[in-house]
């Protein structure tokens, strides 16, 4: 159903996506409150987070954004700024919500370095993936073995810092979350015992 492996070549000759819905970049607290009741009524929600680069050795910055994305809307909270208000811990707390991502251990630990909570409803791709027979790990490869389509990483490294995100950056964010929301749904749709 699935190939388990995908090589350069293959991968070159995919077409590109990117998120194709509206994007909302939220530096308040009262933005986030504004999309909390959006993302409530969802049934599976992409994730991600990105940090500032550093390059230094040994040395980590931390989480700078969340992206929570439906098949429509994405949200790049910004959580240097706003922190965690009480509605988005509730929804991170959410059984009955899906929120899906790659690599999500880290990611939580980050964000609960802002506020503590218990993440509830959280599924890895990276491990849901091998049960398929799918051996490449990485947003970039699972999307295109499963998706039939490449995501750019060019923006993984930039600042998510700056006072204003880029068009470039919010893009990349956006798709990286809205893209894992994807994989899950057409692997469950593969396997509804998921």
């Amino acid at each position: 159903m699935f190939k388990p492996n995908i090589d350069k070549d293959e991968l070159k000759n995919l077409p590109r996506i990117t998120f194709p819905g509206q994007i909302i970049v939220a530096n308040t607290i009262e933005d986030i409150e504004n999309l909390i009741p959006i993302f409530s009524k969802e049934e599976v929600l992409g994730f991600d987070t990105e940090s500032r680069p550093s390059f230094k050795k040994g040395k980590q910055n931390g989480v700078s954004i969340m992206q929570i994305a439906t098949g429509e809307l994405a949200a790049i909270l910004r959580l240097k700024k706003t922190g965690i208000p009480d509605s988005l811990k509730d929804l991170l707390e959410n059984p009955n919500i899906i929120k899906v991502g790659a690599a999500i251990h880290d990611d939580l630990k980050g964000i609960i370095k802002f506020r503590k909570f218990e993440p509830k409803g959280f599924f890895d791709l990276q491990h849901i993936a091998p049960t398929f027979g799918i051996e490449e790990l990485s947003v970039k490869k699972l999307s295109a073995i499963v998706l039939g389509g490449t995501i750019s990483k060019r923006q993984q490294l930039s600042n998510w810092e700056a006072e204003i995100l880029t068009d470039a950056q919010v893009s990349y964010a956006a798709t990286d979350a809205w893209v894992c929301r994807e994989i899950y749904i057409k692997l469950k749709t593969a396997n509804p015992q998921l």
